[in-house]
């Protein structure tokens, strides 16, 4: 079990992080999931992944105001750079990181 310490210090600690906050009741998180897991590491080898579990670790979901599922967050640079809820596409969300993840990346 993770901590709100835990993902704050891999916050800090990383150049870029993705937040994936889901449930294992959570149908769309399940179908989701592995399509965005492969497409971040496809296209960004920096990326730490940390999956959330918000039926166990509601006070992590509480501290980053998550109140919906399927929700991912991406820290760039220790600083949130992207908010996307329940419905999102994979190549949407790997637009959106791909030039700011590059100009930090270079």
């Amino acid at each position: 079990m993770q901590t709100t310490e835990d993902i704050e210090k891999i916050i800090e600690d990383n150049q870029a992080v993705m937040l994936y906050f889901s449930a294992p009741t959570c149908n769309v998180c399940h179908a989701l999931k592995p399509k965005l897991l492969d497409a971040i590491e496809s296209n960004f080898g920096e990326f730490k992944v940390v999956s959330i579990d918000t039926s166990f670790e509601q006070e992590i979901a509480a501290h980053f105001s998550v109140f919906a599922i399927p929700t991912v967050l991406v820290f760039l640079g220790g600083r949130e750079f992207l908010r996307k809820s329940r419905h999102m596409s994979v190549d949407e969300v790997v637009r959106e990181i791909k030039r700011p993840y590059e100009i930090m990346m270079s």
